[in-house]
C-alpha cells in the first residue's frame, strides 16, 4: 500500500507552529527568522516533502499551462516554431497544450474553445491558411486569455505578433536571380486571404519594379498549398507563350512539388528554370534537385521570442485597479537569403 505523502500540517504539528509559518519558511520569506527555516526545511527534507503544485497553482491562479494552435506539427517549420516555444517554457515550468488546426478554420475554433474551457493561461496561434473569421480570437481576450501570435497573423488591431519580415529576403532573392541574368521571373503565391502571401507578393512587386524589370500578371499564380494546387500553378507557368527562366516559390514545399512537375516536362532544373524557395528547411539537402537558394524564416527564434512575449504579459501584466494604455508587443525578424548552388 503507497505510503501517504508528507504535508505541511505534518510539519507544522511536529515542530509545533503554525501551517502559515511553515509555508513562509518553504518559501524562504523574510518575515521568518534563519533559525526556524532551517528547522522546517531540514525536517521536510527528512520526510520527504514535496510541494503540493496543484495548491500552489491555485494560489497563484495559474495552471502553468499554455496552449499551442499552428497548421500542421509535421512541416519542419512549425516543429522548429514548437521546440523553440518549449525551450523557454520549460525553464518557467510551463506545460504546452498542442493542437492542429490542419488548415480548417472549424477545427482551429474547436481547439480555441477547448483550450479555453481548459483554463490555459495563455495561447501561441499561428492561424489556419483558411481562416477569415476571427470571433474566436476575441473570444479569448474577452476571457483575459492573452495570445501571441506567430508566422500567419490575422488582419486584426491591437494583437502581439511576431513573424519574419518576408520583403527583405524576397527582394535579396529577385536581386541574386538578376545577377545572373534571369529577367522572366515568376512567383507562385499563397493563398491570397494570407497576410503572408500579400507580403511576398508586395516584395515581389517591389523588387522587380526596383530593377525596372516589367512584370506580365501571368507571372504570379496562386496556390492553395496543397500538392494539387501547387501542380496547377506550375503548370500554368510551364504552358506561358514565354515561359518564366525563374520562379519563386511560397515555401519549400510548393518549390519541391513545382520541381517535379519541371522534371516531367523535360525541364532542366537550375538550368532551363531556377528555383528559389520559402523557409529553407533541412529537408531540401537530400533532394537530387534541390532550390538554388531558400529565404530563411528562422522559426526557431519564432518561437522563443513568442513564448517570451507571452510570458511577460502573464508575468507582468497589470491589475485592475491599474489604468494604462496597453503596449502590443509587434516584432518582425529580417527574413535571408540562404544560398544553396550558387553557379
Amino acid at each position: 500500500m503507497e505510503s501517504r505523502k508528507t504535508t505541511i500540517t505534518d510539519i507544522a504539528k511536529k515542530l509545533n507552529i503554525s501551517k502559515s509559518t511553515v509555508s513562509r519558511a518553504l518559501s524562504n520569506h523574510a518575515s521568518i527568522g534563519l533559525r526556524t527555516r532551517m528547522r522546517v526545511q531540514q525536517l521536510a527534507t527528512e520526510l520527504d516533502y514535496e510541494p503540493d503544485q496543484t495548491a500552489i497553482h491555485f494560489k497563484q491562479r495559474k495552471k502553468f499551462l499554455i496552449g499551442v494552435i499552428l497548421p500542421s506539427i509535421s512541416l519542419e517549420f512549425f516543429s522548429s516554431i514548437v521546440s523553440g516555444i518549449e525551450d523557454i517554457a520549460y525553464k518557467k515550468n510551463y506545460t504546452l497544450l498542442l493542437g492542429q488546426s490542419r488548415d480548417d478554420e472549424e477545427r482551429e475554433k474547436k481547439i480555441v474553445e477547448t483550450m479555453k474551457n481548459h483554463r490555459v493561461d495563455g495561447m501561441l496561434i499561428s492561424i489556419s491558411k483558411n481562416t477569415t473569421n476571427y470571433e474566436h480570437f476575441e473570444l479569448l481576450r474577452k476571457n483575459k486569455i492573452p495570445i501571441v501570435f506567430f508566422d500567419r497573423i490575422p488582419n486584426m488591431n491591437n494583437i502581439h505578433y511576431i513573424a519574419s519580415q518576408l520583403e527583405s529576403g524576397m527582394k535579396e532573392a529577385v536581386n541574386f536571380l538578376i545577377k545572373k541574368g534571369h529577367k522572366q521571373i515568376a512567383l507562385i503565391n499563397g493563398p491570397a486571404n494570407l497576410p503572408a502571401s500579400k507580403e511576398r507578393l508586395q516584395g515581389f512587386e517591389n523588387a522587380m519594379k526596383k530593377n525596372k524589370i516589367k512584370l506580365p500578371p501571368e507571372m504570379v499564380v496562386s496556390s492553395d498549398l496543397t500538392k494539387e494546387g501547387n501542380i496547377s500553378a506550375t503548370q500554368q507557368l510551364l504552358h506561358l507563350k514565354r515561359r518564366p527562366d525563374a520562379i519563386i516559390a511560397f515555401n519549400d514545399y510548393v518549390a519541391m512539388d513545382a520541381i517535379q512537375q519541371a522534371k516531367k516536362a523535360k525541364v532542366r532544373i537550375n538550368k532551363d528554370i531556377c528555383f528559389i524557395s520559402f523557409a529553407n528547411e533541412a529537408i531540401c539537402n537530400y533532394m537530387d534537385h534541390p532550390p538554388m537558394a531558400s529565404i530563411e524564416q528562422f522559426p526557431y527564434q519564432q518561437g522563443e521570442k513568442a513564448t517570451e512575449i507571452l510570458l511577460d504579459l502573464l508575468e507582468n501584466s497589470p491589475s485592475e485597479s491599474q489604468e494604462q494604455e496597453p503596449h502590443y508587443h509587434n516584432i518582425l525578424l529580417p527574413s535571408q537569403l540562404v544560398v544553396r548552388i550558387s553557379k
